[in-house]
């Protein structure tokens, strides 16, 4: 059972600060401890409760009675799965597009007259867009709510498809594959900030491994579905279906996506001066606001962590038609895609379990310690990371390079990969809305990316470096990357707390020396 603040301990405390006047002083969780004393303490989750609440605001006063919160149960159960199929397949259309072109590489070369590696080029900067847009596009799911930012990204990326679809040239496809991947990434942002309104801080792991699943078995069925249309079609077609995919998600967010933020940043700027609203705006929507948060050792190396995974998935996958099909002699773009599908079923598999074993971890630790710590979720992930995925990337690749086990090992390999990455991302991606509450969906735009550079500089690098030190190297390379990310989870599992206090006091003290002078 999981321990509740009662009523009492809630309004024990010192007065509430009124919202009007002190909008960066308002704390959202009720403490068994005096409250922060600073304005910077007040934005972080600190020595609280297992029932905290979660809000991507830091403006907005109500009493927390428990993970009963009544912010948590303004839908019912079947509503939230409802809303959680329709972000899911929101969240398909991204990464799913980056890779149904990767069955198609050689045709797409050949009709623009141009080599294999220049169109991977394209896929990388398609990542790196992904990556840039969280930074501005999470801010705008703040400020505006989640619905409309939903739909206006849906409209934008059914568009710029059709474009893609119907590119002339080589430029053309260029800058409308590059404008999808900032239309695409919104739906990644907003679609964990919608969980994290509706699911209480014990249950929402498990809401978004199945979200996740969506971000993931894109990925690995997208290029089966290009192998399938490349080998009886033209690959214009792969973006045709794109196009009927977004036009499908536009109108799901219309019709079944509600407004779940609790209070829009926006209201803040009613009855303001037009520079005063402008001035506001800026400091709301600058990038470095996000890139700033890097300087807490906890968000960075989780970031890092994500990253190492985003790689391993992205460079393993990209050059599989290059890899695979001369191993094996293969012949067509279909029979490469089916190897797409041992990923696949292993995120699909993870999907049931991975979340689950996230928040099983949270409540074991509430239990030894009385108390809810934000760092206890990511133990759940490091033997899968640092143990179970680097040794299936080795002997998926040196089986490969070495031409052993036939196509039974690889493809154990690839879909035991796919089961443990599914025990990694639920882990790290619950951790960006629990660790800063009143910064949630910042913290996790930073995290999308600085984990879509790496998947960008993956795509971009794996078929060079294939072709000059071999897929055993090239794969070893990658489960080293991924011990890194253990470690650096692991150790923010131990002390990311401690960090946190620790630069949290910092800017007290420096707060304090600036209202002394």
């Amino acid at each position: 059972m999981v321990p509740s603040t009662t009523s009492a301990s809630v309004h024990a405390g010192p007065p509430a600060t009124n919202p009007a006047t002190e909008p960066e002083k308002q704390t959202q969780y009720a403490s068994i401890v005096p409250p922060p004393q600073t304005p910077e303490d007040r934005l972080e989750l600190q020595r609280t409760v297992s029932n905290v609440s979660h809000h991507d605001m830091t403006n907005i006063q109500y009493v927390v009675t428990g993970d009963d919160d009544i912010i948590y149960n303004r839908f019912s159960e079947r509503r939230k799965k409802v809303i959680v199929a329709v972000v899911s397949f929101c969240s398909f259309l991204a990464p799913i597009s980056s890779t149904t072109v990767l069955s198609a590489v050689p045709e797409v070369a050949d009709t623009f007259n141009t080599d294999g590696s220049i169109i991977n080029v394209s896929n990388a900067l398609y990542m790196l867009f992904m990556g840039i847009s969280p930074c501005f596009y999470g801010p705008y799911g703040n400020i505006y709510g989640r619905k409309w930012v939903s739909l206006a990204s849906g409209v934008l990326f059914t568009a710029f498809s059709i474009g893609t679809a119907l590119a002339p040239n080589l430029s053309a496809f260029f800058v409308f594959r590059i404008m999808t991947a900032v239309q695409g990434t919104p739906f990644l942002i907003i679609g964990s900030a919608v969980i994290g309104d509706i699911y209480k801080p014990t249950e929402r792991a498990t809401a978004l491994g199945w979200y996740l699943s969506g971000t993931l078995i894109g990925p690995a069925l997208g290029p089966f579905i290009g192998g399938i249309i490349v080998t009886f079609r033209s690959w214009r077609d792969i973006f045709w279906l794109q196009t009927a995919l977004a036009g499908a998600a536009t109108l799901l967010c219309f019709f079944l996506q509600p407004e779940t933020i609790h209070k829009k940043r926006s209201d803040e700027l009613e009855g303001l001066p037009p520079k005063e609203r402008a001035h506001k705006m800026w400091q709301w929507l600058n990038p470095l606001r996000i890139l700033r948060l890097y300087r807490y050792p906890n968000i960075l190396l989780t970031g890092l962590a994500s990253s190492s995974l985003v790689w391993n998935m992205y460079s393993l996958l990209t050059p599989i038609r290059y890899v695979l099909n001369p191993r094996f002699n293969l012949t067509s773009p279909l029979q490469s895609g089916l190897f797409y599908i041992a990923p696949g079923c292993g995120y699909l598999l993870g999907t049931f379990a991975g979340g689950r074993y996230a928040d099983r971890m949270v409540r074991k630790y509430i239990r030894k310690r009385g108390e809810r710590v934000a760092e206890d979720r990511l133990r759940s992930c490091v033997l899968s990371l640092g143990g179970v995925m680097p040794a299936c990337m080795i002997i998926y690749g040196w089986s490969v390079e070495k031409r052993v086990g036939g196509i039974a090992l690889p493809v154990v390999m690839m879909f035991l990969q796919g089961v443990a990455q599914l025990f990694c991302f639920p882990s790290l991606n619950t951790y960006c809305l629990d660790v800063m509450q009143g910064r949630s969906a910042e913290v996790v735009a930073g995290n999308y990316f600085m984990r879509y550079m790496f998947a960008a500089a993956g795509s971009a690098a794996c078929l060079p470096a294939v072709r000059a030190i071999g897929v055993g190297w090239f794969s070893t390379i990658s489960a080293f990357f991924l011990i890194a990310g253990a470690v650096a989870t692991y150790a923010t599992a131990l002390y990311g707390k401690e960090w946190r206090v620790a630069i949290q006091d910092k800017k007290a003290t420096k707060l304090e020396g600036e209202n002394q002078a």
